[in-house]
């Protein structure tokens, strides 16, 4: 028996047969008379066509799978995930036992092989029976117990080794899947040290520069506060302050309780994008249960023990800062070690080979622990549902303060309400993290561990710690026009995922108009993204001002999320710009003269 066959989405099953069609068109046949097409689709999604070539000495003659693979792999294109066969008959024809072998070279054995009967289009709309339809197979069915490049391997290594050390280093197909970055981001090596070593001290800075502790948002005297503060960096003591036990062993059993929770709780398989290797891998999505079961605890704790149970947040904060910083380094060490076992798939731009950036950026694309990928566990549970419930804890501590729930302020209510709504939705509309930069392209390092685990929950709730003592009411107009600023950027930000999410799956139910690259891939050129490139971006930040407006405006320092959620959009549109420049090459090109605005039309 083959391995479970990899599965074709709709429009590649479609594409590969019409390519198959069109290179029947080419083929050279005048002696049998007999036409073959064949399409290949490479993991980067081109589509590669073959026709057979005969020859009169019958001896020389190509058949259309070897045309179409000689034409790839001369083109460097080495790793493949369908191929579709087509001839003049009327029933499905399968590639003969040179083709096979030459196919065993460079393809996977559970690669999906879709044979093609002549009358394709009729006979796939005849009556429920699959007789003259197309018959799907895999390499492994069609050439079982074959022999493979990797068996010359297993029996000549031990030689090899001996008699050839210095050419040792030759490529193989893991280095061709994995090749070594050679591009730099963060201006390289001391950019991704500084990064690593800033965004902590940021954490704390933002905790130190505004709070009740130091004398205000900033510090009343801060003149005063810098030396203060640079004297007490120099003291064990107060380095030994930033660590709490209890906060430490709460933080740790809350990870625990989202590995459990995810682990348990009911939840539907879904599959992600299609990665370079062919494959896919398949995500339990119960996400919005966790949260729902998460709230719920925090609710049961407030009805029961009283709203001082739950103000433990507030109270230990830095103790929390502290672990989750701990668990990301912890986390970080260990992914990146991993990733030196044989068979990682790695990530194209966090494999230089120089430690401290690949470290920060991820060597690892989707390191997993069990069927635990934790790159998408924590990109949405540990860190989104604790943002969360920090704010709840926020508003319990300045319900303790004013004496109830009932008399916590309006612009507290309100900033809670945005995050939880934000949370909510994305944790409802979580199928959607499987097509960002995070899980499709960056791998998981201490930039992404550190941001879900520490940055997202400790320095996203800043507007609702800072309103814990500064105790402002907003009154009904200003709360109006705030839930209108927040609604129009959630309006753009959801109906500009929702279009390119439903096109993504194959479906375009506004009928809008796209242009179609070389490559086979489609691009939007109307709705929201014909109007710019990242419209999501844009409804994004409008959001996360509407988040800061409640703080009044009596210090910058809380509208630092907005002014740092701007940069890093900025930061990540370039990087997208990059990618796609080197995907599309020309048609990128011609792609950003129909849009060419990158986030805000007609500005930028």
């Amino acid at each position: 028996m083959s391995a479970r066959a990899l599965t074709l989405s709709v429009p590649d099953r479609q594409r590969l047969i019409e390519g198959a069609f069109e290179a029947k068109k080419g083929t050279y046949s005048p002696y049998s008379k007999f036409p073959v097409g064949a399409a290949l689709l490479s993991v980067d999604g081109q589509i590669i066509k073959g026709a057979n070539i005969e020859n009169a000495s019958y001896g020389g003659t190509i058949c259309a799978e070897r045309t179409a693979l000689v034409k790839a792999v001369s083109e460097g294109i080495r790793s493949f995930i369908g191929l579709a066969v087509v001839t003049d008959v009327k029933a499905p024809i399968s590639p003969c036992g040179m083709c096979r072998q030459v196919i065993r070279e460079f393809c996977v054995l559970n690669m999906p092989i879709l044979l093609v009967p002549a009358d394709y289009p009729q006979a796939e709309s005849a009556e429920g029976t699959t007789e003259g339809g197309v018959k799907e197979t895999t390499l492994g069915e069609l050439l079982p117990d074959s022999f493979g490049p990797e068996h010359l391997e297993l029996s000549r290594k031990r030689i090899i080794i001996v008699l050839y050390l210095p050419r040792s280093t030759m490529a193989t197909k893991a280095d061709a899947l994995n090749p070594r970055t050679k591009e730099y981001q963060f201006f390289g090596p001391p950019g991704a040290l500084l990064v690593t070593i800033s965004s902590p001290l940021i954490a704390y800075a933002l905790y130190f520069g505004c709070s009740e502790e130091s004398g205000g948002c900033p510090p009343g005297n801060f003149a005063a506060w810098i030396p203060s503060v640079t004297s007490s960096t120099t003291r064990l003591d107060w380095w030994m302050s930033l660590w709490d036990s209890e906060a430490t062993v709460i933080y740790l059993a809350w990870y625990l309780f989202c590995v459990v929770a995810w682990a348990i709780l009911p939840g539907n398989d879904f599959q992600g994008v299609l990665m370079r290797n062919g494959q896919k891998k398949t995500y339990k999505v119960n996400g919005f249960v966790t949260f729902i079961c998460a709230i719920g605890i925090a609710v049961a704790m407030i009805v029961y023990q009283g709203v001082e149970s739950f103000t433990f947040l507030y109270r230990k904060w830095v103790g929390f800062v502290t672990a989750s910083l701990l668990l990301s380094v912890i986390q970080a060490v260990y992914v990146y070690l991993a990733s030196f076992q044989p068979g990682k798939l790695l990530s194209l731009g966090g494999n230089t080979g120089n430690p401290i950036y690949d470290f920060f950026m991820g060597r690892e694309l989707n390191p997993t622990i069990g069927s635990l990928d934790l790159k998408y566990f924590n990109e949405l549970r540990p860190s989104m549902i604790l943002w969360g419930l920090v704010d709840i804890s926020m508003v319990c501590e300045q319900a303790v303060r004013r004496g109830g729930l009932i008399k916590v302020t309006d612009s507290m209510w309100l900033v809670l309400a945005f995050h939880l709504f934000y949370i909510a939705d994305s944790l409802y509309n979580e199928t959607a993290v499987f097509t960002v930069m995070d899980i499709t392209t960056d791998g998981l390092g201490f930039m992404l561990v550190f941001g879900c685990l520490c940055w997202i929950p400790f320095v996203y709730s800043l507007q609702a710690r800072y309103l814990v003592f500064q105790q402002l009411e907003m009154g009904a107009l200003n709360v109006a026009l705030v839930l209108l600023v927040n609604g129009i950027g959630y309006y753009i930000f959801r109906a500009a995922n929702g279009e390119k999410n439903d096109f993504r799956n194959g479906k375009n139910p506004k009928n809008l108009k796209y242009m179609k690259t070389e490559r086979g891939s489609k691009l939007l050129i109307t709705g929201w993204w014909g109007r710019s490139r990242h419209p999501n971006y844009l409804g994004d930040v409008i959001m996360a001002l509407a988040w800061s407006l409640p703080t009044g405006f009596n210090t910058p320092i809380t509208y630092f999320y907005v002014i740092y959620f701007s940069i890093l959009l900025l930061h990540r549109e370039r990087r997208d710009n990059e990618h796609c420049a080197q995907k599309y090459g020309k048609d990128w090109e011609r792609y950003t003269k129909l849009v060419p605005y990158r986030i805000v039309p007609y500005v930028y």
